[in-house]
């Protein structure tokens, strides 16, 4: 049997705000199998943020361990963590975080070019993951002239660019209309199977939650 995609143990972080320590993890266990998809479900301020970046080598814990592929994130450095999310990790954050300088198409071949893939064959990608969500035609268009949806859509094809084998979105339709918020989780799920990736989701969202096979909630920064 292989060993799972992620594997966390008692992850514990703590945030300084002031003079007050705020505790925001609180021993946490969680595993992933290769392939799977999970929703992380719990209320705002409850760990889901903090999680998905410690899981994706953004953030390190305080205390307890994350295994990526039987690797133990704190033996790496931080430059050998970087390449691992580049290769390894598509981040999708609520805030889509786009480059707001670059076009559609810059935004999405920018992790591939910096994973020094060759000009042309990031372009390549990121031309065919744009007409794979929707938007070959609005290639040269930069984030302002686009909507929040097709914001999210830039930011899916440019979390997914790299091929990587683990998705993290972070309430990828918390900021979308209830439509939208749909066409977008149903794109994410299609391109999910498509490429045989793990998708975890955190989402304070019921009816995201249920289209996932497996739902952990997180609750006052512990599993339930």
């Amino acid at each position: 049997m292989s060993p799972p995609l992620l594997r966390a143990t008692g992850l514990r972080k703590t945030y300084r705000i002031g003079s007050r320590l705020v505790e925001v993890l609180r021993g946490v266990d969680l595993t992933v199998d290769a392939g799977e998809f999970v929703a992380l479900r719990g209320a705002s301020g409850a760990g889901k943020s903090t999680l998905l970046h410690l899981l994706g080598g953004l953030d390190r814990p305080n205390h307890g361990e994350i295994q990526f592929r039987s690797q133990s994130l704190a033996a790496l450095t931080d430059g050998e963590l970087a390449k691992l999310r580049v290769a390894h990790v598509g981040h999708i954050f609520q805030a889509y975080h786009l480059l707001p300088e670059l076009d559609a198409l810059e935004n999405v071949a920018l992790p591939a070019r910096i994973a020094r893939l060759d000009a042309s064959e990031a372009e390549r990608r990121a031309r065919e993951l744009l007409r794979r969500v929707g938007l070959e035609h609005r290639l040269e268009h930069r984030p302002t002239e686009l909507s929040g949806g097709e914001q999210q859509r830039v930011a899916i094809a440019r979390a997914l660019v790299n091929q990587p084998a683990l998705i993290l979105a972070d309430e990828p339709t918390g900021n979308l209309d209830s439509h939208t918020g749909e066409e977008i989780l149903g794109l994410l799920c299609e391109l999910r199977t498509e490429r045989n990736a793990t998708l975890v989701i955190a989402t304070h969202d019921s009816r995201v939650a249920t289209r996932a096979p497996r739902v952990v909630e997180l609750v006052d920064g512990s599993l339930k």
